[in-house]
């Protein structure tokens, strides 16, 4: 059993174009595309790769995720919250049951 992987940063291979369960375009037309990288041993985690182009989705997450932000920048406003500004070399944690939105200026790339 492989215990360490490497994750392939490249996203290059075949991409899954279609918005993520519980995103909404609520301004401009952003398009999106999802990579899966790599699956763990029991198959309850998934790694990827997720790119967008400008506009903004208002989202609610079912799970909790991490994300290390390869390369631009997106603004992160909860509901009734205070806008968070995360830009590439970042990284930061969604909780399970967060909504907002999710603003991208231009296309930005995050490893998930």
């Amino acid at each position: 059993m492989q215990l360490i992987t490497k994750l392939d940063q490249s996203t290059s291979g075949d991409s899954d174009t279609t918005d993520l369960a519980g995103w909404v375009v609520v301004k401009g037309s952003p398009t999106m595309k999802t990579w899966g990288v790599h699956t763990n041993n029991d198959g309850s985690m998934l790694s990827g790769i997720w790119e967008a182009t400008p506009g903004t989705y208002h989202t609610t997450y079912s799970a909790y995720e991490f994300v290390h932000m390869i390369s631009e920048k997106i603004i992160i406003t909860p509901d009734g919250g205070t806008p968070v500004t995360v830009k590439s070399g970042d990284a930061f944690v969604v909780e399970n049951n967060f909504k907002g939105t999710i603003r991208n200026r231009r296309i930005s790339t995050e490893a998930l």
